[in-house]
């Protein structure tokens, strides 16, 4: 049994006996990590460690701290009254405007990772207080975010179309972008419809006038039987007020956005710098907050992506996608390429699996058995719409902003909906965009 072969079986194991057994499947991949990469492919400890996403650690640490002191000081919630303010009381519209609102910030050159760690924080905030299912309303943003990514000047766009021009394949650009925006669109209807959007319509249309008057006035239900939190109005000066501390936050908050946004700085040092100054001014809003970072998660991430990082330095995806490349009928090599495409890219990054995984496909698609814009829109659209996975940084940011009461359902169920998306969405790519232009 190759090196390459042995090393795929025990990732499989890993996910099956951190599913059985009550253990982090982080912990597992790093102790697998270790074993396979001394022990099959003879590599130093230091290189095996290499893989560690070091600045993945940094982002899901520094964006849960500072928001956990945005949470302990009511920062968040004066947010979120904003938010119902803001969609008129309507709560069912607001997984839609976090998925607008992403969608905007990465269509215009913003980082996928750097979108969702702004708006999942106050997304996931809301879902909380309105009683919206989180995995939902984290499904969202992260689509959302996705979708935007492939516009011209988005960073999965202008990679998509810098590595077909680099190739000299036929593209075209808005095919890529409305594809890839129509896919994430789509799947996020679904998840709306399928995880209780249509709750949250009946809600809002049962909810009295008067009530959602007071929503769309104050951002806090009158309570009632159609109340979306059940709480009693509380009286005008109980509701969330912007003093030095709240004020100084949403500065903090917003000097992230417009660092990370149009500076291109690393967003999670800046979380970090902006959370510790903010301790250092409010040090009594600051206690338990280093406690509520999501430390389960950032070893669980952490620990994955080191035993992928290890496949692919050691070519254990490369010899995938060679494989692929010898298989003779094109049409059964474009769907595994997008299936490949899928799988690692839930595990790792989009980025690097859409700058790695077209050139495999240029041999067979200089061939013109397969219609490259098809096959390369069908392979962006596979790497990518997972990226939902809490394995993932976007997936793993929703998991890290769940209500700590939440954090293991999201993270199963946000699993589950990143494995089902990882086998339909390659067959539905393929069967689309792929099969027609080989028949054309």
């Amino acid at each position: 049994m190759s090196a390459e072969v042995v090393a795929l079986v025990v990732l499989v194991l890993v996910f099956l006996i951190a599913t059985v057994r009550s253990i982090n499947m982080g912990a597992l991949a790093l102790v697998a990590a270790f074993v396979v990469g001394t022990a099959v492919f003879g590599v130093k400890v230091s290189d095996v460690l290499g893989g560690f996403p070091a600045n993945l650690f940094v982002i899901l640490v520094g964006v849960t701290y500072l928001f956990a002191l945005a949470r302990n000081n009511g920062t968040v919630d004066w947010i979120v009254h904003r938010a119902v303010v803001a969609v008129r009381g309507r709560v069912a519209l607001m997984p839609w405007v976090m998925f607008v609102v992403c969608a905007a910030i990465t269509a215009i050159g913003a980082a996928s990772p750097a979108a969702v760690a702004i708006v999942a924080p106050v997304a996931m905030g809301f879902a909380a207080r309105y009683r919206i299912n989180p995995v939902m309303m984290g499904l969202m943003v992260v689509q959302g975010a996705t979708g935007g990514s492939f516009s011209p000047i988005g960073i999965f766009g202008a990679i998509t179309n810098g590595v077909v021009d680099k190739s000299h394949l036929p593209g075209s650009p808005a095919v890529l972008f409305f594809s890839a925006m129509g896919a994430c669109a789509l799947i996020s209807l679904i998840g709306f419809l399928t995880l209780g959007g249509t709750k949250l319509l009946q809600r809002d249309r049962e909810t009295p006038k008067e009530q959602v008057a007071t929503l769309a006035r104050t951002g806090t239900s009158a309570g009632s039987a159609g109340d979306p939190a059940g709480d009693p109005e509380p009286a005008d000066d109980s509701l969330p007020r912007l003093d030095a501390q709240r004020s100084l936050t949403l500065v903090g908050l917003l000097v992230l956005a417009v660092g990370a946004l149009v500076f291109d700085l690393d967003i999670g040092f800046l979380a970090l710098a902006v959370a510790v100054a903010l301790t250092l001014i409010f040090p009594s809003a600051a206690r338990g907050t280093v406690d509520k970072i999501s430390w389960g998660t950032v070893l669980l991430v952490g620990g994955i992506v080191t035993y992928v990082s290890l496949l692919e330095d050691q070519g254990t995806v490369k010899w995938l996608g060679d494989g692929v490349a010898h298989v003779g009928a094109p049409l059964v090599a474009a769907f595994l390429i997008c299936l490949i495409g899928a799988v690692v890219s839930a595990f790792a990054s989009t980025t690097g699996i859409l700058g790695a995984l077209i050139p495999l496909a240029v041999p067979f698609l200089q061939t013109g058995q397969v219609g490259a814009i098809g096959l390369v829109t069908a392979l962006a659209i596979s790497s990518s719409v997972v990226d939902c996975s809490p394995f993932s940084t976007n997936g793993a940011l929703v998991v890290a902003n769940a209500d700590v009461s939440e954090r293991d359902s999201v993270f199963k169920r946000l699993m589950t909906w990143g494995m089902t998306i990882m086998v339909v969405a390659p067959v539905l790519c393929w069967v689309i965009l792929v099969v027609p232009g080989s028949l054309s």
